[in-house]
């Protein structure tokens, strides 16, 4: 084992407790762990050091929320809506098609160059989905490249029903609760469903996610991003780790949600790709809901990599303090993944960790589109 310290830290935030900031500060890590936070005049020896050059030093971020494993794109969708047609869930056919006949080479090589994208905006855990198969052969294959990269891997076979189905619908969830689920539950920790308008109905949802906990997976959920279609209320019902999206919200759902387990997850990359109206965090603050941010990484409504344009965006068009916002986008979104050694740097948490070239966390949303990450640690 070698131990490696951090020093000259200008700002270092722990988020332990809550945003923890100390300064002139330094920190110890040993065998991929953190084992000594505090003054830099009083931090002891190490095998290995590395200057902080007064930067701030934060956790590195949890992205708790994308699609990354697919093929092709979905640019000529984003012009029609740049053009004024309205975001709807039809278009994910678009991309079924193309990854369904895409290789695993060529899928593994698109997936590792998302994730290299996310790993150099800092982030350092990340969740991926499938949901772009809807067969089980593709589903399967997606997952089982996703599980080489990540330990966060969600099956979302119930995304919307493919075209092959859409005279037979029953057919389609019976396929997602059997044959797809056995096939895809080795390479999978969680299971997922898109309810909303023109995906799955709150039955629906509640028939497939309970089928997925019956095999182990644990449950999250797509809700309430095109309309109240009653995500939320389910999400709570089944004791669920997150709702995402919760852009249409009444303050009963609020509470609903203030008063359980599940986190929201905001995901303002989707609000601005699709020129769609962005929640309003204060009234989740107000309310006492646990949010995570995630940045939904997707062909058709998100395609962004970056977690720090998402906290400038939760920033600018959400009402997210920048503090709650750096809060929601690393200890938050390890709350959405019920994960507690990640998304801290309190001792014992794992060392993953961004070095930023600013003298404080706020630069993030005060500079966007700045490459402000002098180092990431992971």
């Amino acid at each position: 084992m070698s131990s490696t310290l951090i020093t000259n830290i200008g700002q270092l935030v722990t988020h332990d407790p809550e945003l923890g900031i100390l300064h002139d500060a330094a920190l110890v890590y040993e065998d991929e762990k953190i084992c000594w936070v505090g003054a830099k005049s009083t931090a002891p020896q190490a095998d290995s050091r590395i200057d902080a050059e007064g930067g701030s030093v934060i956790p590195g971020f949890v992205d708790s929320h994308t699609h990354a494993i697919f093929a092709g794109d979905r640019l000529n969708d984003f012009l029609a809506r740049m053009n004024g047609t309205r975001y709807a869930s039809g278009g994910i056919s678009t991309t079924v098609e193309a990854t369904r006949n895409a290789s695993e080479d060529e899928l593994r090589s698109h997936l590792q160059n998302i994730i290299s994208e996310f790993t150099g905006h800092g982030i350092t855990t990340f969740e991926v989905k499938s949901g772009y198969g809807l067969d089980v052969e593709t589903e399967s294959r997606l997952l089982r490249i996703a599980r080489e990269f990540t330990n966060e891997t969600t099956f979302l076979g119930a995304h919307v029903v493919p075209s092959e189905f859409k005279e037979d619908r029953r057919a389609y969830i019976d396929l997602v609760k059997g044959e797809m689920l056995e096939a895809v539950a080795p390479y999978s920790k969680w299971i997922d469903v898109f309810c909303d308008n023109g995906a799955f109905s709150v039955e629906e949802a509640r028939e497939i996610i309970l089928a997925g906990q019956s095999k182990g997976l644990l449950g999250r959920l797509h809700g309430n991003q095109l309309g109240d279609t009653g995500g939320i209320e389910l999400a709570v019902e089944l004791g669920l780790a997150s709702v995402d999206h919760c852009t249409f919200t009444t303050d009963h759902q609020l509470d609903l949600l203030s008063a359980s387990s599940t986190v929201a997850t905001l995901l303002p990359g989707a609000e601005f790709s699709t020129r769609s109206p962005f929640p309003d965090a204060r009234r989740f603050y107000d309310h006492g809901v646990r949010v995570a941010l995630a940045t939904d990484c997707n062909p058709g409504s998100s395609f962004i990599t970056s977690m720090p344009f998402v906290i400038a965006l939760a920033v600018r068009d959400m009402f997210f303090t920048p503090e709650q916002a750096l809060v929601a986008a690393t200890k938050g979104g390890a709350d959405a993944l019920r994960r507690t050694d990640i998304g801290h740097l309190g001792i014992g948490a794992r060392a993953d960790i961004i070095i930023l070239n600013t003298p404080s966390f706020e630069y993030i949303a005060y500079k966007p589109g700045s490459n402000l990450i002098s180092r990431v640690i992971y």
